[in-house]
């Protein structure tokens, strides 16, 4: 290209516009002039740099280059880069792409281009991979804690796909209890595993599943297996849809030498009795429930409690669960324990409960719930002339006593039984009374004092 002689106020500015920084370096290597094309370049002090040698304003590493770029020895045409690093105090080194161009005089006329845009990228660059490198090491680990936690389950437990029922993932028990090494559990479909009898009993407890979000159960027979087993069915979701943990608990006749007649009997006992009956582990979930006290929550099958913690359907929550199973576990046995239970739909039924503690390994408890109402619809009428008694009694108080008093009479009355009934139920323990009671421990024990209801030694006190 044949340009026109330029002056030197030209040729400064066309310097200026195609590099962020010019340097004009004798031969000697000194700094004679210097020009800044950006802002952000002054943090180097280039001004300082008039009269030093160039090669003391760069890194240790760059040295060689400097003195490559002032070797005068390319001849060719091609431009040649380096990449020179200049330090910065308190600060990291600042890049520049310098190219020299040897002039007439025997000075060099340096041209420099600043990299800080491509640093920053290399910079994210390299974050960026390092945080992928730690995230995959994470899901490496997790992966491998989560293998040895489903192998290493005695029971059967498969991940399911909710959309086409097809098996994603398996443990070693459920590959065992399938019997089938010639075919892959995964990728099968769910309902091949079980024999043709459960499906439409798993079909709905997949759907009950999927719709309320709660666990489900229910019975099915896997393949080549000669008992019936209980499914639990719990749904979670990943980011391709809804998946579904799927747990096989297998349910053996029992002890050797016990009769299977006997725990016939015993099962059709415990679902034919006419009181509500269930079975819960130390932990109070619910493990078997009979038709009774299904009737009276107004559940359509077994499934829709099982699995569930029993305070769950108790108005007082834990304060009822946490009396129930502190007295079983250290005297086996509690009678006539008053509370309400929720039914589905809403509503709260009065019942009273019975309960033991069975001697088994697992402490497991069972609990008889009877119908208070419905045990005093069928109570004689004379049942009801207590308080019948103590309504006429207060209506002889009128025109002797203010309203008021009649009215605070009253109240003491009620709040005195109701504080011997709660001691009652708790076996004189008066923390658990007065949460029953909903009242502080300290205010309970003043009106145990007003009531004179404490011994002379704690009235003394």
């Amino acid at each position: 290209m044949k340009l026109p002689v330029l002056s030197a106020e030209a040729l400064s500015r066309l310097i200026g516009q195609a590099s962020d920084i010019a340097l004009l370096v004798n031969k000697k290597g000194v700094v004679l002039d210097v020009s800044v094309g950006r802002s952000v370049l002054t943090a180097l002090g280039v001004q300082a740099w008039l009269g030093r040698l160039w090669v003391d304003t760069v890194t240790p590493e760059s040295r060689g280059k400097v003195e490559d770029l002032l070797s005068g020895k390319s001849t060719t045409p091609d431009v040649t880069w380096r990449h020179i690093n200049h330090p910065v105090k308190g600060g990291e080194d600042v890049a520049i792409q310098y190219t020299s161009m040897l002039l007439d005089q025997g000075d060099f006329l340096l041209l420099g281009r600043d990299l800080e845009a491509l640093a920053s990228l290399q910079r994210r660059l390299v974050e960026t991979q390092q945080s992928m490198e730690r995230d995959y090491v994470r899901l490496r680990h997790v992966e491998s804690r989560y293998r040895v936690m489903l192998d290493t389950s005695r029971e059967p437990v498969l991940v399911v796909d909710a959309g086409n029922f097809k098996v994603l993932d398996s443990n070693l028990s459920a590959q065992a209890l399938l019997k089938d090494s010639s075919r892959r559990l995964v990728g099968r479909d769910i309902l091949e595993c079980f024999e043709p009898a459960g499906w439409e009993d798993l079909r709905a407890s997949i759907r009950m599943a999927l719709a309320t979000g709660r666990v489900e159960m229910c019975r099915a027979r896997f393949l080549a297996s000669t008992t019936d087993a209980t499914v639990s069915l719990t749904v979670f979701r990943q980011e391709g849809g809804p998946q579904i943990l799927l747990r096989v608990f297998s349910q053996e006749a029992g002890a050797e030498g016990e009769p299977r007649q006997t725990a016939t009997l015993s099962q059709e006992v415990v679902q034919k009795a006419p009181w509500g009956v269930l079975l819960t582990d130390r932990h109070g979930r619910i493990e078997v429930v009979n038709d009774e006290l299904l009737q009276m929550m107004g559940a359509l099958s077994s499934a829709q409690v099982q699995g569930q913690l029993l305070e769950d359907w108790l108005k007082r929550g834990g304060v009822d669960w946490g009396v129930l199973s502190t007295h079983l576990r250290q005297q086996e046995h509690v009678r006539a324990f008053a509370t309400e239970l929720r039914a589905f739909s809403g509503l709260s039924i009065n019942v009273e409960i019975d309960a033991v503690r069975l001697s088994d390994k697992d402490a497991t408890f069972a609990l008889f719930v009877r119908d208070v109402e419905r045990r005093r619809q069928e109570e004689t009428p004379s049942a009801s002339l207590g308080l019948a008694g103590s309504v006429s009694g207060l209506s002889h108080l009128v025109g002797r006593m203010p309203m008021k008093d009649i009215v605070g009479e009253t109240v003491d009355m009620i709040e005195r039984r109701c504080i011997q009934a709660a001691l009652t139920l708790t076996q004189n323990n008066r923390a658990s009374a007065a949460e029953m009671l909903g009242v502080s421990r300290q205010s309970l024990y003043v009106k145990l004092r007003r009531f004179g209801m404490v011994s002379e030694e704690e009235s003394a006190e």
